[in-house]
């Protein structure tokens, strides 16, 4: 499940300021993960979709809004394209309701991917955002996993993110096991302070799980709405599940580049990092 039912503001800010070249225009008019990017200019997705099936993935879902078509037109024209050879394409519209002018958060993401797949009941799936580069490594560790759920913990300092934007990632706690006992989404310095190890590792989440079907989507149901960023968040539905089931999400520790596509400034190093590993 590929979450790309985002608004893109941010880049769309940062292409307004920037102006004039290609990609800051044509990032007006698309959202962030379908700029073409790399020497053969594909969509920032593509290369998603390519680790993933290198992953042993099959079936792809994509949460898009119901207010942009770009993901959902796109991947239905060219879903026979050699490059998804393998590859099954579904769609789910996650609605923004009257009133907001933006979806409703990443747990009603999910929330409406599941509830357009019934048919993954008794089964695990792995979800992630759409505008970060997640190696064929960690989604192949995610699919190989036994565990009721787990996520990728990665070591903060090895991503390739600016430090100012690193610091709002969501922190996380282990035990001594390897298994989750706490989240937090936009830490402060105290919480990153208390999720740093003995070694001086502090481990983040960047919003890739394996969850369980017929577990998470009832602590999906009940997650409430942030009362600051006013979403529903699949941080915090995460916190709940550890908190219910014990020893329930392990983490699996990797310390790799990751490239993040929010800013029209990020083009240069997803551009760079393109052309070194694919």
């Amino acid at each position: 499940m590929i979450m790309a039912a985002g608004m893109s503001s941010r880049m769309k800010r940062s292409a307004k300021t920037d102006g004039v070249s290609i990609v800051s225009k044509e990032a007006l008019i698309k959202p962030k993960m379908m700029l073409n990017v790399g020497s053969s200019k594909r969509p920032f997705l593509d290369y998603l979709l390519l680790n993933a099936k290198n992953a042993g993935y099959k079936n792809i879902l994509f949460i898009v809004n119901d207010r942009d078509n770009t993901v959902l037109d796109y991947y239905m024209r060219n879903q026979d394209d050699d490059y998804f050879k393998g590859l099954t394409f579904s769609f789910a519209q996650q609605i923004i309701p009257n009133g907001r002018s933006k979806p409703l958060g990443t747990a009603d993401a999910v929330i409406t991917g599941l509830k357009s797949k019934p048919e993954w009941s008794g089964q695990k799936f792995t979800v992630c955002n759409s505008d970060n580069l997640y190696s064929t490594n960690a989604l192949e560790s995610l699919r190989e996993d036994n565990n009721l759920s787990a996520l990728i913990d990665y070591d903060r300092d090895s991503l390739g993110v600016e430090p100012e934007r690193v610091k709002a990632f969501a922190v996380i706690w282990k035990n001594e096991d390897g298994f989750l006992t706490d989240i937090v989404e936009k830490p402060d310095q105290v919480q990153v302070e208390k999720a740093t190890d003995k070694k001086g590792r502090i481990g983040v989440s960047m919003n890739i799980f394996r969850l369980d079907y017929d577990t998470i989507l009832p602590l999906l149901m009940d997650t409430p709405i942030n009362p600051i960023r006013d979403e529903k968040e699949l941080t915090e539905t995460i916190r709940m599940l550890v908190e219910k089931y014990k020893n329930s999400v392990l983490s699996l520790p990797f310390s790799e580049q990751v490239p993040d596509l929010t800013t029209i400034k990020d083009i240069e190093d997803v551009e760079a990092f393109i052309s070194s590993k694919i």
